[in-house]
């Protein structure tokens, strides 16, 4: 997997062509996992390449166990304040925004259904560029330097961090790719990034390719938003 990484990152001109290709060779890759902490009958098992299909632009490719591109993201480079997640289409479905203010330190980000513009504005055929979304959720990194528990990432709220009580916490560690998202209340696990295991005797997988899991009842769309928040978070 390293040299294939590799080769990847050497090809240039004819990327059209190459971009096709790159799609399928990742595919046979994906399905090569040699343990897995959970079946398909439990729960989705994506597999997550922190790399766009397409030429020079930076991004995520994800692929289900099935082999199929589930999701995307391909405007990654040069709008890090503002991240779409796309389907396997190409229809955003979460747009990821960081919170812009004058502090010197700002730790939110904020979660919208669809796509939003500049400014959080959107438009559609009826709606004009003054119209506004609201967030469905805000994510608060957390400062390591405030809490006892150095093992906590960052903490979900539903629509903004006026709610009291966050509903979602991450923890572990997303530099080694082993990161839990647990429901704050029961505090069981509803997402999880793990790494890759290689085959015995196959490629080895680095950290651009990694593993998340999805547990039954939770958005495997919202859960690549929290790959993508701790991305940016943490890189």
């Amino acid at each position: 997997m390293l040299l294939f990484l590799k080769s990847i990152r050497s090809r240039s001109v004819n990327h059209q062509n190459h971009d096709h290709q790159d799609q399928l060779e990742f595919k046979s890759y994906s399905c090569r996992d040699a343990t897995t902490t959970c079946s398909s009958s439990t729960c989705v098992s994506l597999t997550v390449w922190r790399k766009s299909l397409i030429f020079c632009c930076k991004g995520f490719t994800v692929i289900g166990s099935d082999g199929n591109l589930v999701y995307r993201v391909d405007n990654y480079a040069g709008r890090r304040d503002q991240t779409i997640l796309m389907d396997g289409s190409g229809k955003p479905i979460l747009t990821i925004c960081r919170h812009k203010n004058l502090k010197l330190v700002d730790n939110n980000w904020f979660i919208y259904e669809g796509e939003v513009l500049g400014g959080h504005d959107y438009t559609t055929s009826t709606k004009t560029s003054s119209s506004r979304k609201k967030p469905i959720f805000c994510v608060k990194k957390q400062m390591k330097i405030l809490q006892s528990n150095i093992n906590v990432l960052a903490h979900v709220y539903y629509h903004g961090i006026s709610d009291k009580r966050y509903s979602y916490i991450i923890e572990g560690s997303y530099a080694n790719r082993t990161c839990k998202v647990l429901d704050a209340k029961s505090r069981n696990v509803v997402a999880e990034i793990r790494k890759k295991q290689a085959v015995a005797g196959g490629a080895t997988f680095g950290l651009e390719v990694f593993v998340l899991d999805v547990m039954p009842g939770f958005d495997s769309g919202f859960a690549m938003a929290m790959v993508l928040l701790l991305d940016q978070m943490f890189s």
